[in-house]
């Protein structure tokens, strides 16, 4: 069974419920097991340049954005568990290319991409992350949440509630480079970037979808406001990326993707996102027009 960032696990019914019972194993109840167990043991600098090293290796192989993502949380995870003591400057780049290695594999993707390290001492690293990582490679994200909190959305009109997704994604993906996101857990991730998207996209709805997404009694009321918090920083006043940092890379992986195309987000007599201009939509269906950054 291949891996589906939105539903990593085998059974659907996990995905769209926030009312818990006996008889249901609710994926709110198992997301903590996915996450850096101590954000304290993570050398920030180390993290960074092995982000950097990661989508680097991505942007030249033309990897899924999705398949990064993954290969970052294992990298998250595994610097918790396994503190990096070796100075060595190669030491960050194995690590990056097992984690993408295992992210290859859990997602069944061929790929011919020439990594540096020989075959022997990937797959020792590869052992010594899937140690730490307790074997646990498909991994409860954001993503696994986002649609149940959209799905609070009232506005039922698809082609809308499918911009208010990919928006969501577009922050989610962002917002995993920054190391203080590191302490929220996926769910309350996902909640505020789709709280943001709405604040963002459909304004005169918002209040009503947050009111909406905290009667879930799986959400901290107190952790998603402070998320929502770093959340604006990242989203709003424009998140320097990695690739900034690096001066060899080249543009955005991500920008490269079908998914973060506004271009490709129409529906007849809905919704059109052309330039990337999005449209803020009333709660009567009327629109207006508004330049916003870039995608």
């Amino acid at each position: 069974m291949e891996l589906d960032l939105e539903q990593p696990l085998p059974t659907p019914a996990l995905y769209y419920t926030c009312q818990h019972s006996e008889n249901t194993s609710c994926i709110f109840d198992i997301e903590s097991q996915h996450m850096p167990s101590n954000t304290l043991d993570i050398d920030p600098s180390f993290r960074q340049q092995a982000i950097c090293f990661i989508m680097n290796l991505s942007s030249h192989g033309d990897l899924d954005p999705f398949l990064s993502y993954l290969a970052i949380n294992y990298l998250d995870r595994f610097l918790s568990n396994q503190p990096i003591q070796d100075e060595k400057p190669w030491i960050f780049k194995l690590v990056s290319v097992s984690c993408i290695s295992l992210a290859l594999k859990i997602t069944k993707t061929e790929h011919d991409c020439k990594f540096m390290f020989d075959k022997e001492t990937i797959g020792r690293m590869e052992l010594l992350i899937l140690g730490a990582l307790k074997w646990r490679m498909r991994p409860v994200t954001p993503f696994s949440f986002a649609n149940v909190f959209v799905s609070f959305f009232e506005v039922q009109d698809p082609p809308l509630r499918r911009v208010l997704t990919s928006r969501a994604t577009e922050i989610i993906f962002k917002s995993q480079r920054e190391f203080k996101i590191l302490e929220f857990r996926p769910s309350v991730v996902a909640a505020s970037a789709v709280l943001y998207a709405a604040h963002e996209l459909f304004p005169s709805q918002f209040s009503r979808l947050q009111q909406a997404i905290l009667t879930c009694s799986y959400v901290d009321k107190i952790n998603l406001e402070k998320c929502n918090s770093i959340m604006q920083d990242i989203a709003a006043k424009g998140y320097n990326s990695v690739f900034d940092k690096v001066s060899d890379m080249p543009v955005n992986v991500l920008s490269q993707q079908q998914w973060s195309s506004c271009s490709g987000l129409t529906s007849t007599g809905s919704v059109e996102m052309r330039d990337c201009k999005r449209r803020k939509v009333d709660s009567h269906g009327s629109d207006e027009t508004s330049q916003i950054q870039q995608c």
